[in-house]
């Protein structure tokens, strides 16, 4: 088991902001496992570690909400050009970077949805009688 550090969990934060999962920057060898870090999360019970935990989750959400950017304007293998100049459009790569674009939007919305969640609206149809409000506030028979 890997004893904390701030160095260490700066650096694990750092990570994270960056656009890594958790899970992956624990699976390196000098890094503690992703059940000790959430200990040490659990241990400091809304202390200036989980908020800069907290900071750390909100910046990967932006940055993944730029990689998006990043993936759709890379079109390196999207189609390919025979040697008779006919252009072959590769679907397969085209979809694999709507789904990767998709996961990415679907993520930050999930972590930040105040930023990058759908906004939902509500419509009200109907009316309300002013006759039947006023009644109700004054009285009857007024």
């Amino acid at each position: 088991m890997v004893a904390f550090t701030q160095d260490i969990f700066d650096a694990i934060c750092g990570r994270i902001a960056n656009g890594e999962s958790l899970r992956k920057v624990c699976s390196d060898q000098d890094m503690p496992s992703k059940s000790t870090v959430m200990k040490w999360l659990v241990d400091d019970d809304n202390g200036p570690l989980s908020d800069q935990y907290t900071r750390a989750r909100e910046s990967q959400a932006d940055t993944i909400f730029d990689e998006c950017l990043d993936i759709a304007d890379e079109a390196m293998n999207d189609v390919t050009v025979k040697e008779d100049g006919t252009e072959i459009v590769n679907h397969e790569n085209i979809q694999r970077a709507r789904l990767r674009i998709d996961t990415r939007k679907w993520m930050a919305g999930k972590m930040r949805p105040k930023k990058y969640g759908d906004k939902q609206q509500m419509e009200l149809s109907g009316g309300v009688a002013v006759d039947t409000v006023v009644r109700k506030i004054v009285g009857p028979g007024s």
